[in-house]
């Protein structure tokens, strides 16, 4: 996209639309000064994070290669998770992925055979397993279906033929849509087993 050329001695507003710049109230002019200050900070500390992210991945990549090759071990493949820590215990960092899961065509399938199995029980099903299946086929605000609740649906044992193959229906539904990976910092609780995180989400300091 282009940048638009404004003329000097003005402003555009949230329409695009061109305004002179003594014509903007001081509290416009102060909500987007506050604004964009807190904006160029927010970018700075999401480039930290970013430049963290890739340092600690390559720093636990590195101390990885470096014991397999005082073991004579070739390193490669998928990397799996991984905890390094400071020798008095204090510290400890943990490398960690996570397969991102969405569904194919074949979790309706699915759908349709759970439903079955609810509506051949009548009334001996029970009302907490209901609820749990209406939840679980209840699409979130992305019009996507929840992948905790789906692995809560396979994790219910229940000795029914039909159950069993809706089950697998869902199973073959499950796609691996991309893997991602964690760094998590951990620090110990005073001279406790227990650790703490160093939180890196604004949603928790």
């Amino acid at each position: 996209m282009s940048e638009i050329n404004i003329p000097e001695g003005f402003v555009r507003n949230a329409v695009g639309h061109l305004v002179p710049f003594d014509q903007v109230r001081d509290q416009d002019k102060l909500r987007d000064q506050v604004a964009r200050q807190l904006t160029d900070e927010a970018k700075a500390l999401s480039l930290a994070l970013k430049n963290f992210k890739k340092k600690a991945l390559g720093d636990v990549a590195d101390l990885i290669s470096i014991a397999g090759e005082r073991y004579g071990v070739q390193m490669g493949g998928k990397k799996g998770n991984v905890t390094i820590a400071t020798y008095d215990g204090k510290f400890k960092v943990q490398r960690s992925y996570a397969d991102r899961l969405t569904f194919t065509e074949e979790m309706e399938v699915a759908k349709v055979l759970v439903y079955g199995c609810i509506r051949a029980w009548s009334e001996g099903a029970d009302g907490h397993l209901m609820a749990i299946v209406d939840r679980t086929f209840s699409p979130n605000r992305n019009g996507q279906i929840k992948t905790a609740d789906v692995l809560d649906l396979l994790r219910l044992e229940i000795d029914d033929a039909n159950w069993k193959a809706a089950m697998q229906a869902v199973k073959d539904s499950i796609m691996v849509l991309e893997s991602a990976v964690y760094i998590r910092v951990y620090e110990r609780i005073g001279d406790s087993d227990n650790y703490k995180a160093i939180p890196l989400d604004l949603a928790v300091v």
